[in-house]
């Protein structure tokens, strides 16, 4: 498929781009390549290929030895914090003219 330069100048004014004469000549044949590749993959039958949620092998991440453990309690985390209320941390406002 080759894309047409209006076909370009549409795609770039719903883009909001403005292209130069050679953009746009460059662009229609970069886009009808992709255009291209997008109609082979298109053909391939892939009727019994299982969807795949990634190409990677899955392990887990745990050591051998790795278990689950109880964490620190609120008063622990809390001991060395600068600021709390008890409950929470209280630190300084990121945003706003709060101090």
């Amino acid at each position: 498929m080759t894309l047409s330069i209006e076909e370009v100048e549409r795609i770039a004014l719903l883009a909001r781009l403005s292209l130069s004469e050679d953009e746009k000549a460059r662009y229609a044949r970069q886009l009808s390549a992709i255009l291209d590749y997008a109609a082979q993959l298109a053909e391939l039958d892939v009727e019994d290929i299982p969807p795949t949620a990634t190409v990677l092998s899955i392990h887990s991440v745990m050591r051998e030895g790795d278990e689950v453990r109880e964490g620190l309690s609120r008063a622990d985390a809390l001991r060395n914090a600068p600021a709390t209320d008890g409950a929470s941390f209280i630190v300084q406002a990121t945003f706003g003219d709060e101090e």
